[in-house]
């Protein structure tokens, strides 16, 4: 007798939404089919399944051991969030070519339904990184007597949810910094940064509204700038490894000397990314908005307001409590950026005495950067470093 060949054998997933693309939280169901198209007659001993879900990393680093000797530490970790298997067609033993027990399989296509319940406890969202990565997947499986298994595996994807609609993530971040240019026996004047954004917790898509104001005293030409950087942060064997990675940025116009810019709700889109992964022991991913004072030959004047990136957006009632915080906040704008008086001149720094920062006091040592910073954040969001 003639066997039949197995044409194609695929894993598909029953998708939960309409954009067909498998997507899931802890506690849902998973459920799909194996397909399996054969030509002619098969025999199979059996189909089984295996879900996976795992946290894994991985790096390696160069060490030297002495003057002529060098060598590569590797450092691996790896969690586990979802081990089941399951048979589908015959018998967990499968390890012998015993002609019993098998089911034949006629020319044709079939479907065989599988389904699983993930963890009610907290997943780790699916994520790709440099140095490591979160993934979910079905494997199935065909053995066939005095054959090799075949095999075939698709992922699908696991958001841990995270809820931007909560006090914690509804509260302003704000802050204020100056720095002091000093070289040689001159002192120059401050530089001077305030910047605020409505809530911590966005989605992607959502635009952050900065509202901020620079000013520059000093002698120098220099640039209010803005950015969204995405900090990957990997564990293993008591080290760990940190990936920073622009997502999005914008800049101001130049500022010369004795002049000022008020950013006025100055958007910024956050692009397609990954939600913040804050509860896996081996891999977070967070946010910041940095917004900053690009100052040539010296160190930037920054402030980095920290972002939760969520999965669930801001619903009408999130809307009116950020409304209700937004004017709270832009009370506290109206004390650190205040509107200039009519007849105000519009460059120089003579006048500073409403504005959030300190006095100049006396002049510094030479070549001395003096950063003075009034940082804080309001109502912050605690996340625990692992």
């Amino acid at each position: 007798m003639v066997l039949g060949k197995v044409k194609s054998f695929t894993v598909s997933y029953d998708c939960l939404n309409d954009s067909n693309v498998p997507v899931f939280s802890s506690g849902d169901c998973v459920s799909g089919r194996v397909v399996i198209e054969v030509t002619g007659e098969i025999r199979v001993k059996s189909l089984k399944i295996h879900a996976k879900g795992f946290a894994k990393v991985r790096w390696t680093e160069s060490r030297n051991a002495g003057s002529n000797t060098a060598y590569t530490q590797n450092y691996t970790e790896e969690v586990e969030y979802l081990n089941h298997k399951d048979i589908l067609i015959g018998h967990e033993r499968d390890d012998d070519n015993s002609e019993e027990g098998l089911t034949t399989i006629h020319s044709g296509r079939y479907e065989y339904a599988f389904s699983l319940e993930l963890p009610q406890t907290p997943l780790a969202t699916s994520f790709e990184g440099k140095h490591g990565s979160v993934r979910y997947w079905v494997k199935a499986e065909l053995h066939r007597p005095w054959l090799l298994p075949m095999k075939t595996k698709k992922e699908f994807t696991v958001f841990e949810h995270i809820d931007i609609n909560t006090p914690l993530l509804l509260s302003p971040q704000a802050g204020t910094k100056d720095k002091t240019l000093c070289c040689w026996f001159c002192t120059s004047g401050p530089i001077s940064l305030s910047a605020k954004i409505e809530r911590k917790g966005y989605t992607p898509g959502e635009s952050i509204q900065i509202f901020a104001e620079i000013e520059n005293c000093s002698s120098r030409m220099v640039v209010p700038k803005a950015a969204i950087y995405q900090t990957q942060t990997f564990y293993a064997k008591g080290k760990m490894k940190e990936v920073k990675q622009l997502v999005a940025n914008l800049r101001g116009e130049s500022l010369s000397s004795g002049k000022t810019e008020t950013w006025n709700g100055k958007m910024l889109k956050i692009p397609p990314v990954s939600p913040s992964i804050l509860d896996c022991s081996i891999i977070r991913v967070e946010y910041s908005l940095m917004v900053y004072v690009d100052i040539p030959g010296a160190i930037n004047l920054s402030l980095n307001l920290p972002l939760v990136i969520g999965t669930i957006p801001l619903h009408p009632f999130g809307s009116r409590t950020s409304s209700v915080s937004s004017q709270c906040s832009m009370s506290w704008l109206g004390m650190g950026l205040p509107e200039r008086p009519e007849g105000r001149p519009r460059s120089g720094c003579r006048y500073r005495s409403t504005l959030p920062f300190n006095s100049l006091g006396s002049p510094r040592k030479c070549c001395v950067f003096h950063e003075n910073s009034h940082f804080s954040l309001l109502n912050e969001y605690k996340i625990n470093t692992k």
